[in-house]
């Protein structure tokens, strides 16, 4: 399954960035546009694993629960 490069926009807005079969390579492309973002912009970049654009689209509008603060 290939790694897939969105940028989140505001209001939801997804944009395919590129494609990458090595997670090494989608990440070094993922921190090099972030890299590229304005101190306060509001666009976001995620890495995605699935196996499709249509699977890696409808894992990334899901809401996910907070992750456990400190020690539990």
């Amino acid at each position: 399954m290939p790694y897939y490069v969105y940028s989140i926009r505001s209001f939801g807005r997804l944009e395919l960035r590129d494609r990458f079969d090595a997670f090494r390579d989608a990440s070094a492309h993922a921190k090099t546009l972030r890299g590229q973002l304005g101190a306060g912009a509001s666009e976001q970049v995620k890495v995605i694993f699935a196996e499709s654009e249509d699977q890696a689209v409808d894992l990334l509008c899901q809401p996910r629960a907070p992750q456990p603060q400190g020690d539990d």
